[in-house]
């Protein structure tokens, strides 16, 4: 029997102990946890503790001393980056050059020049193409709506319009609000919750964003500024678009919707016999409506994914794997691109903007 490969989670705060404890345990036939590390003991104790209902042998690493331990140890082929933001790049990097695999969260990273600098030295330390693998987890490109939807939107004739209407839900209730690294980030919400939208809808579209022209604006003083971006965008095809995204709204509502010349489809975010997911509609020349629904499954979807290619890799070593494409850190950079250039037209007074290439 093979062995299975070890792998390290880096971080300890609520999307560990909410989501990437309970997703891994779902694969824990796959890999071997070995370690939880976070910058101080009683954290990474506090998930370890959830863990070993599944992982009964993961161990505790903290400090500069563990983050060493972890990236000297050989029987370790990869690891999961789930920090803060500011932080992120640097440790994936660290890691990289200790050939690690990396899957790291989302935003890739904080703004288009740790983008161009993290690719120059991702760049210097791979001894194949794309080896270490560096991958984005951003579970958006890993829903079987999103996927359903690409399919359908090349069915429905030449694109004519495309919205994206986020009302969302960041408000006292929700256990992100008082994230202190949210609150100190450039662009804050928008740019952190953003991302998964614009993942969503360039992967709806099948093509890019190249320029766009924002409002931002500030109303709920209780979330760091901008709350509000009211974006229109042009898509390298040619189709132009609105992006709107309120950051915490009373009435919550996420719908991407895709008019074609024989048809619309639309994504909407909705709860069906307790299960939380995507609506996916097809609106058809005729008047009638296809719909699907589709419980969320993006994270566990796109770790399983991340553990096939690890394990790919390293049975190629020296040879050349091409890893799954969406979850590139170059498709994270481009969700990052379209955000910080809504953002810089929005701090500009609605100056078109073009959308850095990666």
């Amino acid at each position: 029997m093979a062995t299975l490969p070890q792998i390290a989670v880096l971080g300890a705060g609520i999307f560990v102990k909410t989501q990437y404890i309970p997703r891994l345990a779902e694969i824990s036939h796959l890999f071997c946890l070995k370690y939880i590390w976070s910058r101080s003991e009683e954290s990474s104790r506090g998930a370890v503790e959830i863990a070993k209902q599944h992982f009964p042998g993961v161990e505790c690493k903290w400090g500069d001393q563990g983050l060493n331990e972890i990236m000297q140890d050989s029987s370790l082929i990869g690891t999961a980056v789930v920090l803060a933001g500011q932080v992120q790049v640097d440790i994936s990097l660290k890691l990289l050059k200790a050939g690690k695999h990396v899957i790291q969260e989302k935003p890739a990273a904080t703004g288009i020049p740790e983008i161009e600098t993290a690719l120059a030295s991702y760049k210097s330390v791979c001894t194949n193409p794309g080896q270490p693998i560096w991958a984005v987890a951003e579970n958006y490109r890993f829903e079987p709506a999103f996927v359903e939807s690409k399919k359908l939107v090349a069915g429905v004739g030449d694109m004519m319009n495309v919205q994206v209407t986020i009302e969302g839900s960041m408000n006292r209730s929700n256990p992100y609000f008082s994230s202190s690294w949210r609150r100190n980030f450039e662009g804050g919400f928008i740019l952190d919750m953003g991302v998964h939208f614009i993942a969503g809808l360039r992967m709806m579209v099948g093509c890019e964003v190249t320029s766009v022209s924002a409002i931002t604006s500030h109303v709920d003083r209780t979330l760091p500024p901008p709350d509000i971006i009211s974006s229109n965008f042009k898509l390298e095809n040619g189709c132009s678009g609105v992006f709107v995204m309120v950051v915490s709204s009373s009435s919550p509502k996420i719908i991407w919707r895709v008019v074609g010349s024989k048809g619309t489809v639309q994504v909407e975010r909705g709860k069906v016999d307790g299960k939380h997911g995507y609506m996916v509609s097809l609106y058809s020349a005729d008047g009638q409506c296809k719909s699907t629904f589709h419980p969320f499954c993006g994270v566990h979807e796109e770790l399983k994914i991340f553990i096939h290619d690890i394990v790919q890799a390293n049975l190629k070593q020296g040879n050349d794997y091409e890893a799954e494409p969406r979850s590139s850190f170059l498709e994270g950079a481009r969700d990052v691109a379209v955000l910080e250039a809504m953002l810089e037209s929005g701090s500009k007074g609605g100056t078109l903007v073009n959308v850095k290439k990666f």
